[in-house]
């Protein structure tokens, strides 16, 4: 009995303290000194009202940073429950990662819920990081019960970076009273705006490439935990009010029943609070599940309910605005809805906390999958770039071994078979993450509806650039094989070195010895020497061409160190098949000046990967120019203009493209990206010409039913699908490439082949190959014999065309050689001094 007693109030004493702590919690409003909603809050201020409360109440809530963005602002997670929960954190995180294990070894039992809230990974969705501390106050100071069962992780800011370049921005502008007019300045931001990241990607594209420092950062966190439920909060328009689940059709045919129909109890919840306060919402419409890379499919993949809740507001909205209907929409309206929507997900995941652990453990059962491994064959550079990829997932892979398989070609889109050999990369599905291995590797993803809200293709073998063969039964692999270190030596003797060409790091190669005024040359022609072939593009480089370099073999040897490149070392110029090392087929690399068009008119998204790859991938030099100062441009001072896809109507008007033309006949180079060529497309002197359709069809596009417009209009759209292509390798554009080259092709533009002195380095043959996803019935004849990578000579230099955008989200890792290639290589006769 006395055992008993002391039990009774040692308990009551903890309830007694908590309740304490949670009526001494400062509210946002009580701790920031405004009202919440009535200010956007810088993300210092979110950081210090997080760790104020971890300070007030450590029992209950855990801080972790998880890393920092570009512009070194904090990334962190709260994790929020009771105290119980919180003291036994570690175990409760270790259990639930033991019901993902296939083989049910080492499964427990636990019957709390985890439920993972991400805010604000577009910048100037911002209401949502309001709405996280309102959430978080709410949860400790009136939802206490829910916490007994349930773990709640809080991600206040996915993206710091851009949240503050909109609040800065808003704050510095915004009228006092805010003005709710539409046409205020407040309501229609500057370019860029605050929705990407620091480099101006879209992070709700980038969960499954990881590109960006705050995607994979986060990655790592999030695989630590795999929550049962994970939210999205978003805005959308001014004039749509609320959405939240279930999504629209398309659902990838991996997503459970489970995880359709909780999506739909969850959604039933947040209705009931809705309806109570008579908000408006929709829910089934515009937001599908099929694209690995959302905030809300990346988690569903990986055994989650993924969701994404849409407020009404956006970047527009400010404090307040008058909607098209006469409302005003505030800011405080804003945050309410959104806490609404994240305590009710939190209320009905308590309700169901065990049901959530049962399904989310039989999610993991894969052995119902088509395909059990994914084979995929190809250079070695280019298997490690993919093994980086998925390291960053925890996806597990091995090597074959020896021998004969059967299965789905990549290449070939039929079944066949290959011999396989130790270099030959293996991942099976046979793992936890097994669903999300046929997601990320499958042929051709499954369409229950060809109406989606992103790309349609995706599959990583395409996108590396390697052959690959899906296979129904399990081909066995042996335990990774460590990557072996080049040891290269220097040759005082040598003529110099040659280093091969077909991947990025042979380019990261090439632009740090060009940063450090080495002399390059590339041959056009394939050549023998010493024994071993050298292809196309490979890297030559030449003793007697840096005699004023100290230290040259050093210094090479470094940076073939560095980039884990291989050197041979060449005792003479004389080669024994293919030009001499003073051929004119072996061409001096020019150190190229590129400048880069910014600013309105470009594309934000386009001109942000570009900025990336330079800076991140290639470590290579660009001077960005704002399209407004186009007109004042000294073009001369550069060699290399990038004209990132966009709308440059204002900009390359017929006096800029007389001034455009001219610099390029001079030796100058242009590389033009998707809608940027629209700017040159049918202009005088330029010989790109658009594909037209047949105009002599009668149009009968107004005799289509209002209720059907949506649905054949997307007979003339291409949502991401993918092409092969052929490839002129002969082409200093295309060294690095085979004869065939699968593109994605994200838009249903096309543009005629060059003719007269010219050339269609890729293309798109009669009758196209598709390969996967989805494209228009009206948009294959018109991509006939298409253009998809050109070059047109003007005078002493070149144009460069190209139809497709091979830095799109930076995943698409085989095309990039294709941008370096046009930089450096393209129309290199005139050599710089």
């Amino acid at each position: 009995m006395k055992h008993y007693l002391n039990s009774f109030l040692f308990f009551a004493f903890i309830v007694f303290t908590i309740n304490i702590n949670s009526q001494n919690l400062k509210s946002p409003s009580e701790f920031l000194g405004y009202k919440l909603g009535t200010q956007f809050s810088r993300h210092h201020q979110v950081v210090d009202y997080f760790k104020y409360s971890a300070n007030q109440q450590p029992n209950q809530i855990k801080l972790e940073k998880y890393g920092e963005t570009y512009e070194r602002r904090p990334l962190m997670v709260a994790y929020v429950s009771s105290e119980e929960n919180i003291h036994n954190l570690e175990t409760i995180r270790k259990n639930n990662l033991n019901n993902t294990d296939v083989n049910n070894s080492t499964s427990s039992n636990t019957n709390v819920a985890i439920v993972w809230l991400s805010y604000n990974v577009h910048g100037n969705e911002a209401s949502s990081t309001e709405a996280a501390m309102k959430t978080l106050y709410k949860l400790l100071t009136e939802k206490q019960d829910w916490l007994k069962n349930t773990i709640v992780i809080i991600d206040p800011c996915i993206n710091p970076d851009g949240r503050d370049r909109y609040a800065n921005w808003f704050n510095e502008t915004a009228s006092v009273p805010y003005d709710i007019n539409q046409q205020a300045s407040e309501h229609n931001e500057p370019w860029p705006g605050g929705r990407p990241n620091h480099y101006l990607f879209d992070l709700n594209r980038d969960w499954a490439w990881a590109t960006q420092i705050e995607s994979a950062s986060r990655l790592k966190i999030y695989n630590k935990w795999l929550p049962h439920i994970h939210v999205d909060f978003h805005e959308q328009g001014i004039n749509e009010p609320y959405y939240f689940a279930p999504a629209a059709e398309p659902f990838h045919e991996i997503i459970t029943n489970w995880q359709r129909d909780f999506q739909t109890q969850i959604g039933k919840n947040h209705a009931k609070y809705f309806d109570t306060a008579g908000w408006l919402y929709f829910t089934k419409e515009r937001f599908d599940l099929l694209y690995p890379s959302y905030g809300d499919t990346y988690p569903t993949y990986m055994g989650a309910i993924g969701m994404t809740y849409e407020q009404a507001g956006h970047g527009r909205a400010g404090l307040g605005i008058l909607n098209d209907e006469g409302d005003v929409l505030t800011l405080i309206d804003r945050i309410a809805h959104h806490t609404t929507t994240g305590l009710s997900t939190v209320e009905i995941a308590s309700k169901n906390a065990e049901k959530l652990n049962t399904e989310f453990k039989k999610f993991f059962n894969n052995s119902n999958l088509k395909y059990k491994s994914y084979v995929m064959q190809g250079d070695n550079d280019k298997i490690e770039s993919l093994k980086k990829l998925l390291d960053k997932h925890e996806i597990k892979y091995g090597f074959a071994q020896s021998g004969r398989i059967s299965g789905y070609n990549y290449m070939t889109s039929s079944q066949g078979q290959i011999n396989t050999s130790s270099k030959d990369l293996v991942v099976s599905t046979n793992q936890p993450k097994g669903k999300m291995v046929k997601v990320l590797f499958e042929p051709n993803t499954k369409l229950s509806d060809s109406i989606t809200y992103d790309i349609t293709a995706w599959s990583i073998p395409y996108a590396y650039g390697l052959n690959a063969m899906a296979c129904k039964s399990l081909v066995k692999s042996n335990s990774i094989l460590k990557q072996h270190d080049i040891n290269n030596t220097i040759s005082k003797t040598a003529t110099g070195y040659i280093i091969d060409w077909n991947h990025l790091k042979d380019a990261e190669f090439l632009a740090d010895l060009l940063k450090q005024n080495i002399k390059i040359r590339f041959t056009e022609k394939a050549l023998k020497t010493g024994g071993k072939s050298f292809n196309r593009g490979s890297l030559i480089i030449v003793r007697g061409d840096n005699k004023k370099i100290d230290d040259f073999d050093n210094i090479i040897l470094k940076s073939a160190s560095k980039y884990n490149r291989v050197l041979h070392a060449v005792q003479s110029g004389f080669s024994t098949d293919g030009p001499d090392f003073g051929s004119p087929e072996i061409k001096l690399v020019n150190k190229q000046k590129i400048a880069m068009l910014s600013g309105k008119g470009t594309s934000s998204l386009n001109y942000g990967a570009l900025w990336h790859f330079f800076e991140r991938q290639l470590h290579y030099p660009v001077t960005s120019v704002n399209t407004e100062n186009f007109g004042g441009l000294d073009l001369s001072k550069f060699d290399v203009l990038i004209v990132p896809s966009g709308s440059y109507k204002s900009v390359l008007n017929d006096k800029s493209l007389e001034k455009v033309k001219s610099w390029v006949a001079k030796g100058g180079k242009v590389i033009a990206i998707r809608n940027a060529l629209n700017a040159f497309a049918g202009k005088k002197g330029f010989k790109l010409k658009k594909n037209e359709t047949n105009k002599k069809n009668k149009d009968t596009s107004n005799l289509i039913a209002y209720a059907n417009r949506e649905r054949e209009g997307i007979k003339n759209l291409i949502s991401g699908a993918i092409f092969k292509t052929k490839v002129d390798n002969t082409h200093p554009m295309a060294f690095g490439y085979n004869n065939t080259y699968f593109s994605l092709k994200l838009g249903s533009s096309s543009y005629k082949l060059l003719g007269g002195n010219n050339f269609n380095v890729t293309y798109l043959e009669n009758n196209p190959t598709q390969v996967s996803g989805f494209a228009g019935s009206n948009t294959l004849k018109k991509l006939n014999n298409s253009l998809v990578f050109g070059e047109e000579r003007i005078g002493k230099g070149s144009m460069i065309y190209m139809v497709d955008d091979v830095m799109f989200r930076s995943f698409w890792e085989n095309g990039k050689l294709f941008l370096v290639n046009a930089i450096f290589f393209v129309n290199n006769n005139a050599v710089e001094l």
